[in-house]
């Protein structure tokens, strides 16, 4: 059935049985965001509201693309493990065995689930590092970690998209962004991508804080790792850098994914189906089981709680997995239901809204 709330800007798709969500997603309206939700592979939830600018000129439609920050972790996670689902890196290879500069003796499952004691870059870098992968592919190669690898959790925030980057590119020889595009977005039919040019540039939604002190309420205590892992390189809470094309042309992906709700929530349906999305195979079954095993629980010093780590993805306490994004937006799987599900918004905030959608999806009763 088609949904249309003039008052909020709502359109897009539910299926029967699903109102609570649209109800949900309406009363969450920010000013631009998506949500897309597939039950066995299926489109259940399909909805979008708002605008792609604060001047409210430009209509979200199904083809804007949003910043979604860590919610890329993944696909860079499942870059890697295509290498390793093709035999040409172990998941206990030291990392040096295809970095031979790489100083930390971890592991490629270390750096995986953000147990290579490397959450953040060492050496202080401004806002014009971003566009320069040699460079700071250099900085995590001298660095020396913060513990000894496999010892403490600490989400590599910033620094995860270049030690797995590297990784694919030093194997393969392609660069990172190129590889998912061609690898990954390409067989399965998602809209995402690392790198952006084009046409491409033109789709992006600006993004906003919620509030004028977002940057500095999401900061962390002084000091801490959280601190210190999100103001270096600088640049990446700043709205003058993150709308600007320097950002979106950039390859960063522990955090500048650009992409829709639905191609991540098609991602997580493939992985759901076992590695398959329509015929096209990018992982075993059953190293998709172990992507999304537990591989480390503990505190996270980074995040500040106890987290449990597959590879690639977290992994909560009711089975269900995925990787949420600073500023609220987000994608999960819940295997227990079926649903693969993602929400990316260009209002930067908290999880509240997720919270919420979350709740109205889980309410809704299957009839089958």
């Amino acid at each position: 059935m088609p949904v249309v709330a003039d008052d909020v800007n709502t359109a897009g798709y539910v299926a029967p049985g699903y109102e609570p969500v649209q109800e949900a997603f309406a009363a969450q309206a920010c000013g631009g965001s998506a949500l897309s939700v597939l039950r066995h592979g299926e489109v259940v939830v399909d909805l979008r509201e708002g605008w792609r600018d604060a001047s409210h000129s430009a209509d979200w439609d199904e083809r804007t693309l949003v910043n979604v920050y860590s919610v890329g972790k993944p696909i860079i996670a499942l870059a890697a493990l295509l290498l390793v689902e093709r035999g040409l890196v172990g998941l206990d290879d030291p990392v040096t065995r295809h970095w031979p500069q790489f100083k930390t003796a971890a592991s490629v499952r270390q750096v995986l689930t953000h147990t290579a004691g490397l959450p953040t870059f060492s050496v202080p870098r401004d806002a014009s590092a971003w566009q320069d992968w040699e460079l700071l592919c250099g900085d995590l190669a001298n660095a020396e970690p913060e513990w000894p690898p496999g010892t403490v959790a600490a989400e590599h925030a910033f620094t995860y998209g270049h030690l797995l980057g590297e990784l694919v590119r030093r194997v393969t020889g392609r660069e990172p962004g190129a590889f998912v595009a061609e690898e990954i977005a390409r067989p399965w039919g998602l809209d995402l991508g690392f790198g952006l040019a084009g046409d491409d540039l033109g789709r992006c939604a600006n993004l906003e804080f919620d509030s004028p002190d977002w940057p500095e309420r999401m900061l962390g205590e002084p000091g801490s790792v959280h601190a210190r892992a999100v103001a270096n390189p600088a640049g990446a809470r700043d709205l003058a850098l993150v709308n600007s094309p320097s950002w979106r042309t950039a390859v960063v992906p522990a955090i500048n994914l650009h992409t829709t709700a639905e191609a991540v929530a098609r991602c997580y349906a493939g992985l759901l189906a076992g590695g398959e999305l329509d015929g096209h195979r990018l992982l075993s079954a059953s190293l998709v089981e172990e992507m999304t095993a537990a591989q480390f629980t503990g505190m996270d010093h980074f995040i500040g709680r106890e987290t449990t780590w597959g590879l690639g993805v977290q992994i909560e306490g009711d089975g269900t997995w995925g990787m949420g994004g600073l500023g609220g937006s987000a994608g999960w799987a819940d295997p227990a239901r079926g649903h693969a599900i993602a929400y990316v918004t260009r209002r930067l905030g908290g999880f509240t809204r997720v919270d919420a959608i979350d709740t109205a999806i889980s309410s809704v009763r299957l009839l089958s």
